[in-house]
């Protein structure tokens, strides 16, 4: 496993490599996410120059299909799919995610899981050719699904369910501790999974004091800010089943967010992630 960033997810706009490289440095990171747009501007042989340079991995990319779009969108986005995974491959960054809301107010459950299949199954089948792998995000919390008429995928076991219903073998999960927690699995269910059944990994804590029925979504701290999220034992399990892929901090905190200076958002947000790190006692 390695210490990774993505700086949308922390709140940091970097629309390019070279600053993107920057924040990783500056907050101790050991990837950084791949900028797919700057990438094919740059070029392989450039881009992989500029992280050789920092001392940096390349971490994933967000999976530029328009999944839940229309037929036309979902067809016109996946053509290109090709190219973005070929520029990938070359760049020995097999790893792409994307997050999943499982359920619906029009779709039954059936209706849903077919859907779900169907179109990440047809998207796995265009990655594999260039031996990239698919992580899907569940939504965990209960205050995000409980007006929709028809649940379906929001805890581990079932994303889990649909990539072995789609059966290409390179669909797993992006897992975020957070939904973890809010899905109430446990560090059993974790050590139950292979490491090829995990993609990419976010990390955060939760606010204290809250039930884990009521915690809202976009409400997240730093990781190990509170310690209602056991990290350190989130992290040991990974390390036990051997996952050995990017492990992204997404804290959604009004607190990393009001800070002006981007530097030290980042070194804020490196230091937690580390913190946490050590003490799970990994390297």
């Amino acid at each position: 496993m390695y210490r990774n960033l993505s700086p949308g997810a922390v709140g940091i706009h970097a629309d390019t490599i070279e600053k993107g490289l920057h924040y990783a440095k500056i907050g101790g990171f050991q990837g950084l996410d791949l900028n797919l747009g700057q990438a094919h501007q740059l070029g392989a042989s450039a881009v992989k120059d500029m992280y050789d340079e920092a001392g940096i991995r390349i971490g994933a990319w967000p999976l530029p299909v328009h999944w839940n779009g229309t037929d036309a969108q979902f067809y016109e986005s996946l053509s290109k799919l090709p190219e973005h995974a070929q520029l990938a491959a070359e760049l020995e960054s097999y790893r792409t995610m994307t997050w999943v809301a499982g359920w619906s107010n029009d779709k039954t459950r059936q209706e849903q899981f077919d859907f779900f299949v169907h179109r990440f199954g047809l998207t796995a089948k265009v990655l594999l050719d260039y031996g990239c792998v698919l992580g899907l995000e569940f939504i965990g919390p209960h205050t995000s699904r409980r007006g929709a008429r028809y649940g379906c995928v929001y805890t581990m076991d079932a994303m889990l369910a649909i990539g072995c219903a789609i059966g290409t073998g390179n669909v797993g999960l992006l897992l975020d501790c957070w939904h973890w927690y809010t899905c109430q699995s446990t560090l059993t269910d974790l050590r139950q999974l292979v490491a090829e059944e995990v993609v990419y990994v976010h990390v955060n804590d939760a606010p204290a004091g809250v039930d884990v029925l009521e915690q809202i979504d976009s409400v997240r701290c730093l990781p190990g800010e509170t310690g209602v999220i056991d990290l350190v034992g989130f992290l040991q399990a990974l390390n036990e089943i051997g996952f050995d892929g990017p492990v992204t901090p997404e804290p959604f905190s009004k607190k990393l967010n009001s800070i002006e200076d981007k530097d030290e958002a980042a070194r804020v947000v490196g230091n937690a992630l580390k913190e946490v790190w050590d003490q799970a006692g990994l390297d």
